[in-house]
């Protein structure tokens, strides 16, 4: 009997696809934090010229 039943292979996508998804979620979260600072940095420390 082949251990690449539909069964098998389904459970190993889901699982694979959910952990794609926390990765990219956790990235896109990184670069909102990265977005926030940056915002309020330039708004305490107008530019000079």
């Amino acid at each position: 009997m082949s251990r690449n039943t539909e069964k098998n292979i389904k459970k190993h996508n889901d699982k694979l696809h959910k952990e794609q998804a926390k990765v990219k979620n956790a990235a896109i979260l990184r670069k909102e934090k990265l977005k926030e600072i940056v915002r309020k940095f330039n708004e305490n420390n107008p530019p000079k010229d």
